[in-house]
């Protein structure tokens, strides 16, 4: 699943079509920083949704942040083999 949303984010990046969310990440006029915004935002609603044990919103809000991280690595010029191979070196 992470190999075809980083697909999806990618080609995004590469075809800015309009009305595409992800698009406007690439674009905005904040540049990264709207990303990064984007990431403290969502690591903040995680951490609340854990607290709460609301495990339906700790899921999204889980899935948010992972979307959001996977869009700064394309940013950054790395991709989910990047990730992949920093964990397994941590393993």
């Amino acid at each position: 699943m992470l190999d075809e949303l980083f697909a999806v984010i990618e080609s995004r990046k590469a075809e800015l079509p309009e009305g595409s969310y992800t698009a406007s990440l690439f674009t905005h006029e904040k540049g990264e920083n709207a990303v990064l915004e984007k990431l403290g935002e969502e690591t903040t609603e995680l951490l609340l949704a854990a607290k709460d044990d609301d495990h339906e919103e700790l899921a999204h809000e889980a899935a948010d942040l992972v979307y959001h991280l996977l869009v700064l690595l394309a940013m950054k010029d790395m991709d989910v083999a990047d990730l992949r191979a920093e964990l397994a070196e941590r393993r």
